[in-house]
């Protein structure tokens, strides 16, 4: 909300999820939150493109993640978007949406069909669902998804931004292989921390531990190399992954030139470091050679 409010971005839904921030956030976290957010819609929207829209997108871990009503202002719905997160955090969400019509209004007119099904902890319309469960236990996980209409023939894009590192590395290959085995077609999309094993990092993981926050996965964020032989060892075809400065010498220049005006950066060299720890990693399976 800080990174938008400053103008990385524009996201005019996030101010009815998330108040504003009382402080101003540090520069290079703002410029790792742009690359984030650019890195994973630039990858989502290929997906939604190659497919022209014909597929379904489930959103692991989602918060108060904004995309769906983003997507469909720039008419890239696809067919189906699905969220998934804790009971209590998608309580808060459809409470969100139930009070703002800003955020209601789009769910009804992208719906078709019979009522709207909503209750305290799921919401479920013709293109969009949110649906409490525990992504440690996908055999629940599944049954849910299933009852909101997920259609395991579509082509499926999977995301998960900072959701894997928060399981062990047994429950999160779980949750991996039953993607790769569920869908015939689909990509998976994992932002999350890398090179975890240098001094850099290890202070990373004391500074989150102060904080009562344990990083239960932290040993398959170790090099980029582990986060993709996690992938192919879960069952699928392809698997990349490339940090988060690679990914910011990537993005459209003359917007990253307008993005590092905003904000004087001091510490060159520690945002540097900041983005060698963290990468986007993706992974496909096809069938259908799409």
């Amino acid at each position: 909300r800080f990174a938008v409010s400053v103008g990385y971005w524009k996201d005019p839904y996030i101010q009815y999820f998330v108040r504003q921030a009382k402080e101003r956030k540090a520069p290079e976290i703002n410029r790792g939150y742009y690359a984030r957010v650019h890195g994973v819609s630039y990858l989502i929207k290929a997906f939604l493109k190659k497919t022209e829209c014909n597929c379904q997108i489930v959103n692991l871990g989602a918060g108060m993640d904004t995309l769906f009503w983003r997507l469909k202002d720039e008419n890239l719905l696809p067919r189906k978007y699905f969220e998934v997160d804790f009971p209590m955090i998608v309580a808060r969400k459809i409470h969100n949406i139930k009070s703002k019509p800003p955020l209601s209004k789009p769910i009804m007119e992208s719906h078709s069909g019979d009522s709207l099904l909503i209750d305290s902890h799921s919401l479920d319309s013709s293109r969009y669902s949110i649906v409490g469960a525990d992504l440690r236990f996908s055999s629940d996980l599944e049954e849910k998804l299933k009852k909101h209409n997920l259609d395991k023939h579509l082509p499926t894009l999977l995301v998960a931004e900072c959701v894997l590192v928060y399981m062990t590395p047994q429950q999160s290959a779980n949750l991996l292989k039953w993607a790769a085995s569920t869908f015939p077609v689909a990509m998976f999309i994992n932002y999350e921390q890398v090179n975890m094993t240098d001094r850099f990092g290890q202070i990373m993981i004391e500074n989150l531990q102060r904080r009562q926050c344990n990083l239960a996965g932290v040993e398959v964020c170790r090099s980029l190399d582990s986060q993709r032989e996690r992938l192919l060892a879960s069952g699928w075809d392809t698997a990349r992954a490339i940090d988060m400065m690679k990914v910011y010498s990537f993005l459209p220049q003359a917007d990253v030139k307008r993005i590092e005006a905003l904000e004087f950066l001091d510490e060159k060299e520690l945002f540097e470091q900041l983005m060698q720890h963290y990468c986007i990693c993706w992974a496909s399976k096809d069938s259908s050679n799409l």
